[in-house]
């Protein structure tokens, strides 16, 4: 599956981990050159604090557009049934094809 923005791929896995309808991409398929972090934050009561990334090309850039978990609750892992720290899932223009 790829995570498409504007033409451009954030990310390509066939290993993602789908939690609650999202796409979980591990880090090492995912394109760091279009992403960079902000200072944002949510917080999930049961998979943790999240942080998120801005995309970036260029003149474009779309705010908060991915988030990970950099340390994932002990209690996700377990209903998961893996550990899913600093995998990225993406919303807003992203398509997922």
């Amino acid at each position: 599956m790829q995570a498409i923005w504007k033409g451009k791929v954030l990310a390509d896995s066939s290993d993602m981990v789908v939690i609650e309808g999202n796409h979980y991409f591990p880090p090492k398929d995912v394109n760091m050159k279009l992403l960079k972090k902000n200072r944002f934050h949510s917080l999930c009561y049961w998979k943790g604090l999240a942080s998120y990334y801005d995309a970036v090309d260029g003149d474009s850039k779309e705010k908060n557009i991915g988030w990970y978990y950099p340390r994932a609750t002990w209690f996700s892992k377990k209903i998961v049934g893996k550990d899913f720290s600093n995998h990225v899932a993406f919303w807003g223009s992203v398509e997922l094809k």
